[in-house]
């Protein structure tokens, strides 16, 4: 059959066209072809910046013998969830109801009729941490599908009933409860980490929606606390501008270094917002940072914006954005004290034996700006140069 990527337009698919995996697009083509053969559809869904998605890639789907037991087995689709945010929000859903929690890659087994029955995200080649080999996950669902149909068509009955039931809500006219509002911001108490900002544990996403429903409600405690926090921290970008798209911690001090262009325009919103109401001027700094980091890295030549840089370059999470000491004092000579002093910039380092920039003290702008040239030097993580709209 052979790969069918090779003349998608979204820069993920594109990244599977030479995986010897015998990916089909989303489209009829792939169904028909479920439902003659009578083989499950496996279904994995992804984003060009996304980590997880490149490892899962470089162990499993690059890989001659899992591919041969993906293509045997089952009818593999690759979908960009940026590019069918329907087919992503669908089996995201399912895959949550199924195991309680979910992230990408988002590897999904479906029937012939595309309802789900068994769900994951990143499958290891080997067994891991409790996890199953992803070969492992093959047979297995491979083996029931073959032999325990109806206990697979029963739980999948249970999983549509629950999308069912969540596609039942109806719009109302009816106003707003001041209850809930109410029972938001209770809620945002019960998991508020007074000690680092945010909300709950690691791993922590920027809660920009949260800041600025802080604000409104003039909840300034926890909402200013936790955009210092996130901007002093490794996920917010020091010399460049702009988040990645979370920590890996609980205090933003390692990132997962993609930086998606939506989750930036929330969080310069909500800094601007925390400016207006709070007057503190880092801020407007980082509100300011992020926009110039978006004009310059992220705007097209038609005025539009690309979605997303990844996080990895060279094969290497991270390292786009990580400095040794020596390589700070190679740019700025005499200046270096400022920055490795201001950005905490060590020997030992904080991420495998380099440095994720943090704030530590003030670092004049001359010198963010140097650092910034030479890092642009360095080989750039993938860009995704699609535009959502």
């Amino acid at each position: 059959m052979g790969n069918r990527l090779a003349t998608e337009t979204s820069p993920y698919l594109l990244q599977h066209k030479d995986n010897p995996v015998h990916w089909h697009p989303w489209g009829e083509e792939a169904l028909t072809r479920a439902r003659e053969e009578d083989k499950p559809l496996l279904v994995s869904i992804g984003y060009s910046a996304c980590h997880w998605c490149h490892v899962m890639e470089r162990e499993s789907f690059e890989n001659p013998a899992v591919a041969e037991v993906m293509n045997e087995r089952f009818v593999p689709v690759k979908v960009d969830r940026e590019e069918r945010p329907d087919v992503d929000a669908i089996y995201m859903e399912a895959c949550q109801a199924m195991t309680g929690h979910g992230g990408w890659p988002l590897n999904v087994f479906l029937s012939p009729e595309q309802v789900p029955f068994y769900a994951g995200t990143y499958f290891p080649p080997e067994p891991r941490a409790g996890m199953p080999a992803w070969v492992q996950v093959l047979d297995a669902v491979a083996e029931a599908w073959d032999t325990r149909r109806d206990e697979i068509r029963e739980g999948s009955d249970r999983i549509v009933a629950h999308l069912q039931g969540g596609a039942l809500l109806e719009p109302s006219a009816e106003p707003v409860d001041p209850g809930v509002p109410d029972a938001a911001l209770e809620g945002l108490r019960s998991t508020y980490d007074a000690e680092n900002g945010g909300f709950g544990t690691a791993p922590k996403f920027p809660p920009a929606s949260a800041i600025e429903f802080l604000l409104r409600r003039g909840e300034t405690d926890m909402s200013a606390h936790t955009l210092r926090a996130m901007a002093a921290g490794g996920m917010y970008d020091q010399i460049g501008g702009g988040f990645a798209r979370y920590s890996v911690d609980a205090h933003w001090l390692v990132p997962h270094f993609e930086k998606m262009l939506y989750d930036n325009a929330l969080l310069a919103r909500a800094y601007l917002h925390g400016f207006q109401v709070t007057g503190d001027p880092v801020f407007e700094q980082v509100c300011r940072e992020t926009l110039d980091w978006a004009l310059r890295e992220m705007r097209n030549d038609a005025g539009g914006f690309y979605s997303a840089l990844d996080a990895d370059s060279e094969g290497v999470e991270g390292k786009f954005y990580v400095w040794t000491p020596d390589e700070v004092r190679a740019v700025l000579g005499d200046d270096a004290e400022a920055a490795l002093t201001g950005f905490d910039v060590t020997d030992l380092g904080n991420f495998e034996g380099r440095t994720i920039l943090t704030r530590k003290g003030e670092v004049p702008a001359g010198i963010k700006k140097r650092l910034l040239e030479a890092r642009a030097t360095r080989v750039w993580p993938g860009l995704d140069d699609k535009s959502l709209t």
